[in-house]
């Protein structure tokens, strides 16, 4: 299952969607082309750490665990700081953000301005949400070497197993064919500041 199916039936879609005066649709489709640079970004960061699975654990708890999916939830408006602080720990810089936004405007047919809101915000939920998960397996089954967050990455990130669960959208991101559209929009971003 995708996130952003995981998303809309914990409520996260139109939480966002109603705080961002749009459809559930429309943050549905925005989600769609957002979450996989979110997650490439995740990837990266399991790759580029010694401790792997079980860093990125101790990074979604510096982050704000479980609580960011909560403050996005949550019926008062969302405080974005945290979510800005995901996306600057798991992009490195506000160009790779912007980038991100403006690649999946061209990609959605949603404004860039829109989905500029809506990143940090679906940072949190994702954040959130891969925190909850990996709590829910520590405590159903220990294990030093990360649970099934390994697992729980892999099947957010869709791709290449059964049933194909990533979208045209997340697809048509991956330029490469890697699974991973941040890489891509990363060497984007490093033509345009050159």
């Amino acid at each position: 299952m995708q996130i952003t199916d995981i998303l809309a039936q914990m409520g996260g879609l139109q939480a966002m969607a109603q705080e961002l005066g749009v459809s559930e649709t429309q943050a549905a489709t925005g989600a769609e082309a957002l979450a996989p640079a979110i997650l490439g970004g995740f990837k990266k960061q399991v790759q580029s750490q010694p401790a792997g699975l079980e860093g990125l654990g101790g990074l979604f708890e510096q982050l704000g665990g479980g609580g960011l999916l909560d403050d996005v939830l949550a019926p008062q408006p969302t405080s974005v700081s945290r979510g800005n602080d995901v996306l600057g720990q798991i992009f490195g810089s506000k160009d790779v953000s912007r980038a991100v936004a403006q690649n999946a405007a061209s990609q959605s047919g949603l404004d860039s301005s829109l989905l500029k809101k809506m990143l940090p915000m679906l940072a949190m939920a994702v954040t959130g949400y891969m925190a909850k998960q990996q709590g829910a397996e520590a405590a159903a089954q220990p294990s030093p070497r990360g649970g099934g967050l390994g697992a729980l990455l892999g099947s957010l990130f869709g791709g290449k197993t059964a049933g194909s669960a990533t979208s045209g959208l997340a697809s048509m991101l991956d330029l490469d064919g890697d699974g991973n559209s941040l890489d891509d929009i990363l060497r984007m971003v490093g033509k345009v500041i050159r």
